[in-house]
């Protein structure tokens, strides 16, 4: 079995901070232009379906990222995990690249080059993803839920690096394509920091067991797709409205959306730190039932939210809420399947990003809807004054809340169940064995 102590562990878990930091920036970055690129291209092409646009580019490159995870993860060990954080760096820089210049062909053909663009980042963003949680597992296999939730909490961080500097920029009135290549810095860093550093293997191969007995893991424990289902939700809960707050509640609220995204990712940030003893208190399932709770009181109260202390009030319970889902998910799966290694993992992550690629378009979709009906009829639209658009759009961003806060009450009754299921089991008395004679 190969140590964890034969590898550079703290300059591997920097590796994987960067990598996720620059994939959070990536995010944090297309969603604060998503305004800009929806009023300076998407109107001129089709103003009635313009949001549904937007959305569906936001959305493909969950597409990438569930791809990605889903392709990668099972053949982690055997394509080495360097190259693969390598690819992470030059997609995520490549997809930045092709989206800054996508306003060069103009019309639909623009729209396209976006598209493809937003999809690279999400390969990328996959790429990062299929590494750094087996690696994490594999560096510090006796604190799992502890150390993915601190290498987690730079997701977050990402978030407020992108989301600060692409509200400051456009304050600057500097254009969006230059808040956009702000990645490439980060990105250019994880390939260089890379290089020349020896990477693990996973734990699963560590461990001496073979990748059919990982797939055979699927097979023989089918209670994961439990977990599976579950992921659905709590991504969709958690970053389904992360990429659409700030085209969404900026009128609504008063201010910048992002800047609530900001806020929300600060508290993460610091929550993130104390995800391992909260998790010893309460259990992984403990844990996610008290997520799910106040993440949907969190959606409905944005929903509801009309002013900046409303809004910050309801953002905080939801940002609460949504705090440690994805890396509790992520270990409470390693902890349970252990011999279900990267795939397992995989299979999780890419739950959580087909989630985003089918939510953020039925948001777009609704709430292009709701904004039809309330305006009398889609061609009604471009005759509405600024005013009246606005208002519009504000009871537009409500309804469109108010649908997502549904997914985590139904997390309510899975994660309700398996703690239930956990400490009775935990409870019972150890069978007793009648020593014979």
């Amino acid at each position: 079995m190969t140590s964890p102590a034969q590898y550079p562990r703290s300059k591997l878990f920097l590796i994987g901070v960067l990598a996720l930091f620059t994939a959070a920036m990536s995010a944090s970055l297309r969603a604060t232009v998503a305004g800009d690129i929806k009023t300076e291209l998407l109107d001129a092409i089709d103003l009635a379906r313009s949001a549904t646009l937007i959305a569906e580019a936001l959305g493909v490159a969950f597409l990438g990222f569930a791809f990605t995870l889903f392709a990668v993860s099972p053949f982690l060990d055997l394509l080495g995990m360097r190259r693969v954080v390598i690819a992470a760096g030059t997609c995520l820089g490549g997809g930045t690249l092709l989206t800054i210049c996508a306003p060069l062909l103009g019309g639909e053909a623009a729209y396209r080059v976006i598209w493809g663009g937003m999809l690279l980042c999400g390969i990328g963003w996959g790429c990062v993803e299929a590494t750094i949680n087996p690696m994490t597992t594999a560096l510090y296999p006796e604190q799992k839920t502890h150390r993915l939730n601190v290498l987690h909490a730079w997701w977050p961080a990402g978030m407020i690096a992108g989301g600060l500097a692409g509200v400051v920029l456009g304050t600057l009135n500097i254009s969006w394509q230059w808040a956009l290549a702000l990645v490439l810095l980060p990105a250019s860093a994880v390939i260089l920091l890379s290089l020349n550093t020896p990477f693990p293997p996973t734990e699963r191969a560590a461990n001496g067991i073979s990748m059919g007995e990982m797939f055979a893991e699927i097979v023989r424990r089918p209670s994961f797709f439990i977990w599976f289902g579950a992921m659905l939700l709590t991504a969709a809960s958690e970053l389904a409205p992360g990429q659409w707050v700030d085209l969404a509640l900026t009128q609504k609220v008063g201010f910048r959306g992002m800047l609530l995204l900001v806020y929300v990712s600060g508290l993460m940030f610091v929550m993130r730190h104390f995800a391992g003893p909260l998790a010893h208190r309460l259990s992984n399932a403990g844990l996610l039932w008290f997520s799910s709770l106040l993440a949907a009181l969190g959606l409905w109260l944005l929903s509801q939210a009309q002013g900046p202390i409303t809004a910050l009030l309801a953002a905080t319970v939801w940002g609460t809420g949504v705090c440690f889902m994805w890396p509790t998910m992520l270990a409470s799966v390693s902890e349970r399947y252990p011999r279900g290694g990267s795939l397992m993992i995989g299979l999780l992550g890419s739950a959580g990003a087909l989630s985003i690629y089918f939510v953020l378009p039925m948001l777009g979709a609704y709430y292009d809807q709701v904004k039809a009906e309330l305006a009398g009829g889609s061609e009604h639209l471009s005759q509405l004054s600024a005013e009246a658009l606005a208002e519009i759009q504000g009871l537009a961003a409500a309804e469109s809340f108010a649908l997502v806060a549904l997914l985590p009450m139904a997390l309510l009754l899975v994660f309700g169940a398996i703690w239930l299921y956990d400490r009775r089991s935990s409870a019972a008395p150890e069978p007793r064995t009648v020593e014979p004679g």
